[in-house]
Protein backbone atom coordinates (compact mmCIF):
# COMPACT_ATOMS: atom_id res chain seq x y z
CA UNK A 1 0.00 0.00 0.00
CA UNK A 2 1.41 3.60 -0.69
CA UNK A 3 2.35 5.43 2.37
CA UNK A 4 0.38 8.27 1.63
CA UNK A 5 -2.71 5.95 1.10
CA UNK A 6 -2.18 4.25 4.28
CA UNK A 7 -2.04 7.59 6.05
CA UNK A 8 -5.15 8.89 4.45
CA UNK A 9 -7.31 5.48 5.50
CA UNK A 10 -5.58 5.53 9.27
CA UNK A 11 -6.95 9.36 9.68
CA UNK A 12 -10.10 7.63 8.39
CA UNK A 13 -10.45 5.44 10.53
CA UNK A 14 -9.39 7.62 13.26
CA UNK A 15 -12.14 10.28 12.41
CA UNK A 16 -14.73 10.92 15.41
CA UNK A 17 -18.48 10.36 14.18
CA UNK A 18 -20.08 13.40 12.16
CA UNK A 19 -22.57 13.67 9.69
CA UNK A 20 -22.29 11.27 6.46
CA UNK A 21 -23.38 12.96 3.35
CA UNK A 22 -25.84 11.33 0.73
CA UNK A 23 -23.11 10.18 -1.43
CA UNK A 24 -21.14 7.58 1.66
CA UNK A 25 -21.70 3.91 0.43
CA UNK A 26 -21.33 1.29 2.81
CA UNK A 27 -21.17 -2.02 1.61
CA UNK A 28 -20.56 -4.84 4.49
CA UNK A 29 -19.97 -8.47 4.10
CA UNK A 30 -19.54 -11.28 6.26
CA UNK A 31 -15.93 -12.28 7.52
CA UNK A 32 -14.69 -14.60 10.48
CA UNK A 33 -11.21 -13.72 12.61
CA UNK A 34 -9.02 -16.66 13.35
CA UNK A 35 -8.53 -17.54 16.99
CA UNK A 36 -5.10 -15.97 17.87
CA UNK A 37 -4.72 -13.16 15.48
CA UNK A 38 -5.06 -10.20 15.97
CA UNK A 39 -5.84 -9.22 12.42
CA UNK A 40 -8.99 -8.77 10.40
CA UNK A 41 -9.07 -11.01 7.38
CA UNK A 42 -10.01 -9.78 4.34
CA UNK A 43 -13.93 -10.55 4.57
CA UNK A 44 -15.72 -11.89 1.46
CA UNK A 45 -17.89 -9.45 -0.38
CA UNK A 46 -21.48 -10.59 0.11
CA UNK A 47 -23.06 -11.34 -3.12
CA UNK A 48 -25.50 -9.27 -4.57
CA UNK A 49 -29.11 -9.58 -3.31
CA UNK A 50 -27.75 -11.26 0.01
CA UNK A 51 -27.99 -9.08 3.15
CA UNK A 52 -25.73 -10.93 5.73
CA UNK A 53 -26.63 -10.39 9.55
CA UNK A 54 -24.34 -9.04 12.05
CA UNK A 55 -24.58 -12.17 14.79
CA UNK A 56 -26.49 -11.26 17.98
CA UNK A 57 -24.95 -11.60 21.41
CA UNK A 58 -26.52 -14.74 23.46
CA UNK A 59 -29.32 -13.27 25.67
CA UNK A 60 -31.12 -11.12 22.44
CA UNK A 61 -31.73 -12.78 19.62
CA UNK A 62 -32.36 -11.01 16.29
CA UNK A 63 -36.47 -10.06 16.04
CA UNK A 64 -37.38 -11.69 12.40
CA UNK A 65 -40.62 -9.39 12.87
CA UNK A 66 -38.83 -6.09 13.01
CA UNK A 67 -36.98 -6.35 9.63
CA UNK A 68 -33.73 -5.55 11.57
CA UNK A 69 -31.44 -8.64 11.77
CA UNK A 70 -28.58 -7.08 14.40
CA UNK A 71 -31.44 -4.96 16.95
CA UNK A 72 -30.26 -6.95 19.94
CA UNK A 73 -26.55 -5.90 19.41
CA UNK A 74 -24.80 -3.38 21.70
CA UNK A 75 -24.83 -0.13 19.99
CA UNK A 76 -20.81 0.55 20.67
CA UNK A 77 -20.94 -2.73 18.22
CA UNK A 78 -23.09 -1.66 15.61
CA UNK A 79 -22.57 1.56 15.07
CA UNK A 80 -25.59 3.06 15.32
CA UNK A 81 -27.43 1.07 12.14
CA UNK A 82 -28.18 -2.19 11.37
CA UNK A 83 -26.39 -4.30 8.45
CA UNK A 84 -26.97 -3.15 4.93
CA UNK A 85 -26.85 -4.46 1.45
CA UNK A 86 -24.41 -4.63 -1.03
CA UNK A 87 -23.99 -1.81 -3.31
CA UNK A 88 -22.76 -2.75 -6.86
CA UNK A 89 -19.90 -0.02 -8.03
CA UNK A 90 -18.84 0.04 -11.81
CA UNK A 91 -16.24 -2.30 -12.28
CA UNK A 92 -12.73 -1.90 -14.26
CA UNK A 93 -14.51 -4.66 -16.83
CA UNK A 94 -17.09 -2.42 -18.46
CA UNK A 95 -16.01 -3.47 -21.67
CA UNK A 96 -17.90 -7.02 -21.08
CA UNK A 97 -21.33 -5.46 -20.92
CA UNK A 98 -21.40 -3.71 -24.17
CA UNK A 99 -24.82 -4.14 -25.88
CA UNK A 100 -25.03 -6.38 -29.06
CA UNK A 101 -27.94 -5.08 -30.66
CA UNK A 102 -26.35 -0.96 -30.38
CA UNK A 103 -25.24 1.44 -32.78
CA UNK A 104 -21.12 1.90 -32.95
CA UNK A 105 -19.57 4.72 -32.91
CA UNK A 106 -18.91 4.59 -36.15
CA UNK A 107 -22.53 3.71 -37.32
CA UNK A 108 -23.80 6.84 -35.06
CA UNK A 109 -20.80 8.80 -36.95
CA UNK A 110 -22.23 7.82 -40.68
CA UNK A 111 -25.59 8.07 -39.65
CA UNK A 112 -25.15 11.38 -38.44
CA UNK A 113 -23.15 12.54 -41.29
CA UNK A 114 -26.06 11.54 -43.94
CA UNK A 115 -28.31 13.42 -41.66
CA UNK A 116 -27.01 16.26 -40.41
CA UNK A 117 -28.49 19.67 -42.70
CA UNK A 118 -24.69 21.69 -41.76
CA UNK A 119 -22.70 18.76 -43.92
CA UNK A 120 -25.34 19.37 -46.62
CA UNK A 121 -25.25 22.51 -46.67
CA UNK A 122 -21.54 22.34 -47.10
CA UNK A 123 -22.16 19.42 -49.74
CA UNK A 124 -23.98 22.45 -51.59
CA UNK A 125 -21.45 24.73 -51.25
CA UNK A 126 -19.17 22.49 -53.04
CA UNK A 127 -21.42 22.16 -55.85
CA UNK A 128 -22.00 25.85 -56.28
CA UNK A 129 -18.04 25.98 -56.53
CA UNK A 130 -18.29 23.56 -59.27
CA UNK A 131 -20.77 25.57 -61.18
CA UNK A 132 -18.40 28.64 -60.66
CA UNK A 133 -15.59 26.76 -62.51
CA UNK A 134 -17.88 25.81 -65.47
CA UNK A 135 -19.14 29.47 -65.77
CA UNK A 136 -15.31 30.90 -65.60
CA UNK A 137 -14.11 28.40 -68.69
CA UNK A 138 -17.00 29.24 -70.72
CA UNK A 139 -16.23 31.14 -73.80
CA UNK A 140 -17.97 34.94 -74.22
CA UNK A 141 -21.14 33.97 -77.05
CA UNK A 142 -20.40 36.24 -80.08
CA UNK A 143 -22.77 39.12 -80.72
CA UNK A 144 -25.16 39.52 -83.56
CA UNK A 145 -27.05 42.95 -84.82
CA UNK A 146 -29.44 42.98 -87.45
CA UNK A 147 -30.60 46.66 -88.65
CA UNK A 148 -32.75 46.82 -92.11
CA UNK A 149 -35.65 49.54 -93.08
CA UNK A 150 -36.66 51.26 -96.34
CA UNK A 151 -34.96 53.55 -98.58
CA UNK A 152 -36.42 56.85 -100.06
CA UNK A 153 -35.05 59.07 -102.67
CA UNK A 154 -34.99 63.00 -101.63
CA UNK A 155 -34.83 63.83 -105.09
CA UNK A 156 -37.17 62.73 -107.86
CA UNK A 157 -34.51 61.95 -110.87
CA UNK A 158 -32.92 59.42 -108.03
CA UNK A 159 -33.50 55.97 -108.30
CA UNK A 160 -36.78 54.57 -107.26
CA UNK A 161 -37.51 53.74 -103.21
CA UNK A 162 -36.08 50.05 -102.25
CA UNK A 163 -35.21 48.94 -98.69
CA UNK A 164 -31.38 48.13 -97.17
CA UNK A 165 -30.03 45.99 -94.19
CA UNK A 166 -27.03 45.53 -92.14
CA UNK A 167 -25.75 42.51 -90.32
CA UNK A 168 -23.08 42.79 -88.13
CA UNK A 169 -21.06 40.04 -86.22
CA UNK A 170 -19.07 40.76 -82.95
CA UNK A 171 -16.89 37.83 -81.54
CA UNK A 172 -14.96 38.70 -78.16
CA UNK A 173 -11.40 37.10 -77.94
CA UNK A 174 -10.06 37.24 -74.03
CA UNK A 175 -6.72 37.77 -72.78
CA UNK A 176 -5.84 33.76 -72.67
CA UNK A 177 -3.55 34.91 -69.11
CA UNK A 178 -6.71 36.26 -67.74
CA UNK A 179 -8.78 33.45 -68.36
CA UNK A 180 -6.50 31.11 -67.43
CA UNK A 181 -5.98 33.04 -64.07
CA UNK A 182 -9.66 32.86 -64.14
CA UNK A 183 -10.17 29.26 -64.09
CA UNK A 184 -7.59 28.60 -61.54
CA UNK A 185 -9.34 30.90 -59.33
CA UNK A 186 -12.44 28.99 -59.55
CA UNK A 187 -10.75 25.85 -58.76
CA UNK A 188 -8.85 26.74 -55.93
CA UNK A 189 -12.46 27.78 -55.18
CA UNK A 190 -13.81 24.57 -55.40
CA UNK A 191 -10.59 23.11 -53.22
CA UNK A 192 -11.35 25.51 -50.37
CA UNK A 193 -15.03 24.60 -49.98
CA UNK A 194 -14.23 20.68 -50.49
CA UNK A 195 -11.96 21.79 -47.63
CA UNK A 196 -14.51 23.59 -45.69
CA UNK A 197 -17.04 20.08 -46.20
CA UNK A 198 -13.86 17.77 -44.59
CA UNK A 199 -13.87 20.11 -42.06
CA UNK A 200 -17.45 20.39 -41.06
CA UNK A 201 -17.45 16.47 -41.31
CA UNK A 202 -14.86 16.05 -38.80
CA UNK A 203 -16.02 18.56 -36.74
CA UNK A 204 -19.01 16.68 -36.61
CA UNK A 205 -17.93 13.42 -36.33
CA UNK A 206 -15.43 14.20 -33.47
CA UNK A 207 -18.82 15.81 -31.69
CA UNK A 208 -20.99 13.16 -32.08
CA UNK A 209 -17.93 10.62 -30.70
CA UNK A 210 -17.41 12.77 -27.77
CA UNK A 211 -21.34 12.94 -27.39
CA UNK A 212 -22.04 9.23 -27.43
CA UNK A 213 -18.65 8.72 -24.58
CA UNK A 214 -20.46 11.71 -22.65
CA UNK A 215 -24.01 9.46 -23.04
CA UNK A 216 -22.17 6.56 -21.48
CA UNK A 217 -20.33 8.28 -18.81
CA UNK A 218 -23.48 9.50 -17.45
CA UNK A 219 -24.97 6.44 -17.59
CA UNK A 220 -22.71 4.81 -15.38
CA UNK A 221 -22.82 8.07 -13.17
CA UNK A 222 -26.88 7.55 -13.05
CA UNK A 223 -26.70 3.88 -12.16
CA UNK A 224 -24.46 4.69 -9.37
CA UNK A 225 -26.56 7.45 -7.72
CA UNK A 226 -29.39 4.87 -8.39
CA UNK A 227 -27.40 2.82 -6.52
CA UNK A 228 -26.85 5.39 -3.30
CA UNK A 229 -30.26 5.95 -3.54
CA UNK A 230 -31.63 2.26 -3.01
CA UNK A 231 -29.31 2.37 -0.33
CA UNK A 232 -30.29 5.07 1.80
CA UNK A 233 -33.31 4.10 1.29
CA UNK A 234 -32.63 0.94 2.97
CA UNK A 235 -30.54 2.97 5.61
CA UNK A 236 -33.56 5.23 6.34
CA UNK A 237 -35.75 2.01 6.61
CA UNK A 238 -33.52 0.04 9.26
CA UNK A 239 -33.06 3.15 11.22
CA UNK A 240 -36.49 4.07 11.43
CA UNK A 241 -37.20 0.41 13.00
CA UNK A 242 -34.55 1.00 15.84
CA UNK A 243 -36.00 4.36 16.26
CA UNK A 244 -39.20 2.85 16.76
CA UNK A 245 -38.14 -0.20 19.25
CA UNK A 246 -35.97 3.00 21.30
CA UNK A 247 -32.39 1.42 20.43
CA UNK A 248 -31.36 4.79 17.82
CA UNK A 249 -32.07 8.45 18.45
CA UNK A 250 -34.59 10.23 17.06
CA UNK A 251 -32.21 13.00 15.61
CA UNK A 252 -30.56 9.92 13.26
CA UNK A 253 -33.80 9.23 11.86
CA UNK A 254 -34.01 13.00 10.95
CA UNK A 255 -30.39 12.96 9.36
CA UNK A 256 -31.11 9.72 7.39
CA UNK A 257 -33.95 11.01 6.22
CA UNK A 258 -32.46 14.55 4.97
CA UNK A 259 -29.90 12.19 3.47
CA UNK A 260 -32.27 10.30 1.48
CA UNK A 261 -33.99 13.43 0.30
CA UNK A 262 -29.47 14.61 -1.06
CA UNK A 263 -29.31 11.20 -2.89
CA UNK A 264 -32.73 11.81 -4.59
CA UNK A 265 -31.83 15.18 -6.01
CA UNK A 266 -28.17 13.33 -6.77
CA UNK A 267 -30.00 10.47 -8.62
CA UNK A 268 -32.67 12.79 -10.43
CA UNK A 269 -29.98 15.14 -11.37
CA UNK A 270 -27.84 12.34 -12.73
CA UNK A 271 -30.47 10.55 -15.39
CA UNK A 272 -31.17 14.33 -16.23
CA UNK A 273 -28.08 14.92 -16.94
CA UNK A 274 -27.81 11.04 -19.06
CA UNK A 275 -31.04 12.51 -20.78
CA UNK A 276 -29.56 16.11 -22.10
CA UNK A 277 -26.50 14.12 -23.56
CA UNK A 278 -28.81 11.65 -25.26
CA UNK A 279 -31.15 15.00 -26.68
CA UNK A 280 -27.76 16.04 -28.01
CA UNK A 281 -27.07 13.08 -29.55
CA UNK A 282 -30.23 13.36 -31.50
CA UNK A 283 -29.77 17.10 -32.16
CA UNK A 284 -26.52 16.71 -34.10
CA UNK A 285 -27.79 13.73 -35.98
CA UNK A 286 -31.07 15.64 -36.66
CA UNK A 287 -33.80 13.13 -35.19
CA UNK A 288 -31.92 10.37 -37.38
CA UNK A 289 -31.95 8.13 -33.87
CA UNK A 290 -35.12 6.78 -32.09
CA UNK A 291 -35.79 7.67 -28.98
CA UNK A 292 -34.94 4.81 -26.56
CA UNK A 293 -31.29 4.04 -29.17
CA UNK A 294 -28.10 1.78 -27.67
CA UNK A 295 -24.77 3.08 -28.42
CA UNK A 296 -22.62 -0.38 -28.87
CA UNK A 297 -19.34 1.53 -27.05
CA UNK A 298 -18.08 1.77 -23.83
CA UNK A 299 -15.31 3.60 -22.07
CA UNK A 300 -13.32 1.40 -21.71
CA UNK A 301 -12.99 0.45 -25.39
CA UNK A 302 -8.97 0.93 -26.61
CA UNK A 303 -7.27 4.06 -27.84
CA UNK A 304 -5.27 3.63 -31.15
CA UNK A 305 -3.29 6.58 -32.30
CA UNK A 306 -0.12 6.86 -34.57
CA UNK A 307 2.92 7.97 -32.94
CA UNK A 308 3.41 11.58 -31.98
CA UNK A 309 6.69 11.85 -34.87
CA UNK A 310 3.77 10.79 -37.54
CA UNK A 311 0.80 12.52 -36.27
CA UNK A 312 3.34 15.70 -36.48
CA UNK A 313 3.95 15.57 -39.82
CA UNK A 314 0.58 14.30 -40.80
CA UNK A 315 -2.04 16.83 -39.18
CA UNK A 316 -0.36 19.95 -41.33
CA UNK A 317 -1.10 18.19 -44.69
CA UNK A 318 -4.17 16.66 -44.04
CA UNK A 319 -6.03 18.95 -41.79
CA UNK A 320 -8.85 20.49 -43.72
CA UNK A 321 -8.77 23.87 -42.21
CA UNK A 322 -5.06 24.04 -43.20
CA UNK A 323 -5.79 22.70 -46.56
CA UNK A 324 -8.59 25.64 -47.26
CA UNK A 325 -6.83 28.12 -46.12
CA UNK A 326 -4.09 27.12 -48.45
CA UNK A 327 -7.04 26.57 -51.32
CA UNK A 328 -7.61 30.45 -50.19
CA UNK A 329 -4.45 31.69 -51.09
CA UNK A 330 -3.93 29.91 -53.96
CA UNK A 331 -7.02 31.80 -55.03
CA UNK A 332 -5.59 34.85 -54.17
CA UNK A 333 -2.32 35.15 -55.64
CA UNK A 334 -4.41 33.94 -59.06
CA UNK A 335 -6.68 36.67 -58.45
CA UNK A 336 -2.76 39.32 -59.15
CA UNK A 337 -2.49 37.40 -62.21
CA UNK A 338 -6.13 38.21 -63.10
CA UNK A 339 -6.09 41.45 -62.32
CA UNK A 340 -3.17 42.62 -64.00
CA UNK A 341 -4.04 40.28 -66.95
CA UNK A 342 -7.63 42.69 -67.23
CA UNK A 343 -5.23 45.24 -68.34
CA UNK A 344 -5.91 44.23 -71.62
CA UNK A 345 -8.98 42.19 -71.32
CA UNK A 346 -10.11 41.21 -74.26
CA UNK A 347 -10.38 41.79 -78.69
CA UNK A 348 -13.72 42.32 -80.32
CA UNK A 349 -13.40 41.31 -83.18
CA UNK A 350 -16.39 42.36 -85.65
CA UNK A 351 -17.86 41.78 -89.01
CA UNK A 352 -20.53 43.44 -91.07
CA UNK A 353 -22.33 43.73 -94.20
CA UNK A 354 -24.54 46.08 -95.88
CA UNK A 355 -26.68 45.96 -98.58
CA UNK A 356 -29.12 47.74 -100.64
CA UNK A 357 -30.33 47.99 -104.28
CA UNK A 358 -27.34 48.62 -105.45
CA UNK A 359 -24.20 48.20 -103.06
CA UNK A 360 -23.27 45.54 -100.91
CA UNK A 361 -20.79 46.48 -98.52
CA UNK A 362 -18.54 43.96 -96.30
CA UNK A 363 -16.68 45.30 -93.58
CA UNK A 364 -14.50 43.51 -91.08
CA UNK A 365 -12.34 45.05 -87.86
CA UNK A 366 -11.70 44.70 -84.44
CA UNK A 367 -11.98 47.00 -81.04
CA UNK A 368 -9.59 47.32 -78.27
CA UNK A 369 -9.43 49.10 -74.91
CA UNK A 370 -6.57 51.08 -74.64
CA UNK A 371 -4.90 51.51 -71.00
CA UNK A 372 -3.53 54.60 -71.27
CA UNK A 373 -4.75 56.57 -68.12
CA UNK A 374 -5.81 53.79 -65.80
CA UNK A 375 -3.82 50.59 -65.57
CA UNK A 376 -5.74 48.91 -62.61
CA UNK A 377 -3.47 49.69 -59.81
CA UNK A 378 -5.88 49.92 -56.92
CA UNK A 379 -6.78 46.42 -57.72
CA UNK A 380 -3.87 45.34 -58.50
CA UNK A 381 -2.77 46.60 -54.89
CA UNK A 382 -6.06 45.48 -52.93
CA UNK A 383 -4.96 41.79 -54.53
CA UNK A 384 -1.15 41.87 -53.78
CA UNK A 385 -2.89 42.61 -49.85
CA UNK A 386 -5.30 40.26 -50.08
CA UNK A 387 -2.70 37.72 -51.01
CA UNK A 388 -0.48 38.32 -48.19
CA UNK A 389 -3.43 38.54 -45.27
CA UNK A 390 -4.12 35.02 -46.59
CA UNK A 391 -0.61 33.74 -46.25
CA UNK A 392 -0.39 35.16 -42.72
CA UNK A 393 -3.38 33.74 -42.02
CA UNK A 394 -2.38 29.87 -42.83
CA UNK A 395 1.10 30.31 -41.76
CA UNK A 396 -0.44 31.08 -38.39
CA UNK A 397 -3.27 28.44 -38.77
CA UNK A 398 -0.32 25.92 -39.71
CA UNK A 399 1.38 26.59 -36.09
CA UNK A 400 -1.83 27.17 -34.28
CA UNK A 401 -2.72 23.22 -35.82
CA UNK A 402 0.47 22.26 -34.79
CA UNK A 403 0.11 23.42 -30.89
CA UNK A 404 -3.32 22.51 -31.27
CA UNK A 405 -2.07 18.63 -31.84
CA UNK A 406 0.54 18.88 -29.24
CA UNK A 407 -1.70 20.12 -26.27
CA UNK A 408 -4.29 16.74 -27.51
CA UNK A 409 -1.74 14.66 -27.16
CA UNK A 410 -0.55 15.97 -23.43
CA UNK A 411 -4.15 15.46 -22.68
CA UNK A 412 -4.12 11.97 -23.78
CA UNK A 413 -0.90 11.18 -21.87
CA UNK A 414 -2.35 12.73 -18.85
CA UNK A 415 -5.74 10.53 -19.37
CA UNK A 416 -3.86 7.42 -20.24
CA UNK A 417 -1.42 8.15 -17.70
CA UNK A 418 -4.62 8.75 -14.78
CA UNK A 419 -6.15 5.44 -16.31
CA UNK A 420 -2.79 3.67 -15.24
CA UNK A 421 -2.38 5.13 -12.31
CA UNK A 422 -6.03 3.96 -11.35
CA UNK A 423 -6.16 0.06 -12.69
CA UNK A 424 -2.63 0.01 -11.44
CA UNK A 425 -3.51 0.30 -7.61
CA UNK A 426 -5.32 3.07 -6.44
CA UNK A 427 -8.96 1.35 -7.06
CA UNK A 428 -7.37 -1.88 -5.35
CA UNK A 429 -6.08 0.14 -2.23
CA UNK A 430 -9.76 1.47 -2.19
CA UNK A 431 -10.90 -1.66 -2.25
CA UNK A 432 -9.01 -3.05 0.22
CA UNK A 433 -9.38 -0.25 2.97
CA UNK A 434 -13.19 -0.42 2.29
CA UNK A 435 -12.97 -4.29 3.52
CA UNK A 436 -10.80 -3.39 6.48
CA UNK A 437 -13.18 -0.66 7.57
CA UNK A 438 -15.92 -3.48 6.80
CA UNK A 439 -14.56 -6.08 9.10
CA UNK A 440 -13.75 -3.46 11.80
CA UNK A 441 -17.30 -2.54 11.88
CA UNK A 442 -18.66 -5.95 11.47
CA UNK A 443 -16.56 -6.64 15.01
CA UNK A 444 -17.61 -3.11 16.52
CA UNK A 445 -14.01 -1.75 16.53
CA UNK A 446 -15.44 1.01 14.40
CA UNK A 447 -18.56 2.65 14.08
CA UNK A 448 -20.81 2.69 10.67
CA UNK A 449 -19.10 6.49 9.77
CA UNK A 450 -15.96 4.84 9.04
CA UNK A 451 -17.38 2.79 6.92
CA UNK A 452 -19.03 5.76 4.68
CA UNK A 453 -16.18 7.70 4.77
CA UNK A 454 -13.91 4.69 3.33
CA UNK A 455 -16.97 4.13 0.88
CA UNK A 456 -16.90 7.19 -0.11
CA UNK A 457 -13.17 7.72 -0.85
CA UNK A 458 -13.98 4.63 -3.22
CA UNK A 459 -16.85 6.04 -5.25
CA UNK A 460 -14.85 8.84 -5.76
CA UNK A 461 -12.28 7.18 -7.17
CA UNK A 462 -14.10 5.35 -8.91
CA UNK A 463 -15.71 8.82 -10.71
CA UNK A 464 -12.62 9.32 -11.04
CA UNK A 465 -11.97 6.78 -12.84
CA UNK A 466 -14.38 6.70 -15.67
CA UNK A 467 -13.72 10.84 -15.54
CA UNK A 468 -10.54 9.66 -16.34
CA UNK A 469 -11.26 7.13 -19.15
CA UNK A 470 -13.56 9.51 -20.34
CA UNK A 471 -10.99 12.30 -21.13
CA UNK A 472 -9.12 9.69 -22.67
CA UNK A 473 -11.50 9.62 -25.77
CA UNK A 474 -12.24 13.37 -25.68
CA UNK A 475 -8.28 13.71 -26.47
CA UNK A 476 -8.33 11.01 -28.89
CA UNK A 477 -11.14 12.38 -30.73
CA UNK A 478 -9.71 15.36 -31.05
CA UNK A 479 -6.58 14.00 -32.74
CA UNK A 480 -8.81 12.47 -35.14
CA UNK A 481 -10.62 16.06 -35.79
CA UNK A 482 -7.50 17.66 -36.40
CA UNK A 483 -6.18 15.10 -38.64
CA UNK A 484 -9.61 14.78 -40.43
CA UNK A 485 -9.83 10.31 -39.64
CA UNK A 486 -13.48 9.76 -40.07
CA UNK A 487 -15.85 6.87 -41.06
CA UNK A 488 -15.85 8.00 -45.12
CA UNK A 489 -18.77 7.01 -47.79
CA UNK A 490 -18.64 3.93 -49.63
CA UNK A 491 -16.03 4.04 -52.55
CA UNK A 492 -15.29 7.62 -51.60
CA UNK A 493 -11.83 8.26 -52.79
CA UNK A 494 -11.32 11.58 -49.97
Amino acid sequence: MHPSLRSCIILILAAPFTAFPAQDLPVFGPGSMESGSGELPPPELPVAGEEPLVPAPEGRLASPESGVGDIGVPAARRGGIGTMPALNMPSINLGSAIPADGLSIEDLQRLGLEANGLVRAAQSQVDMAESGVVGAAAYPNPQVSVIGGPQHPRIPAANPATNTRQVTVTQTIENPFMRSARIGSAEAGVKASEANHHQVRADLAAQLRVRAYELLLHQEIARMEAGIFELMEEVRRRIGVAVGVGETARFELVRAEAEVLNAASRKEAAELSAQRARVALMQLTAGALRQGFVIRASLFDPVDLPPLEELRAQVPAVNPDVLRLQAEWDRARLRIDQERASILPSLDIAYSNYQDAQYTDNRAGFNVRIPLFYRRRGEIDAAVADTARAWETLEFRRYEIGQLLESAWQSLQIARRRVEMFEGGIIKEAENALQIAQSAYRFGERPLIDVLDTQRILRGILMDSLQARFDLQTAAAEIDRLRAYYPREQGSSE
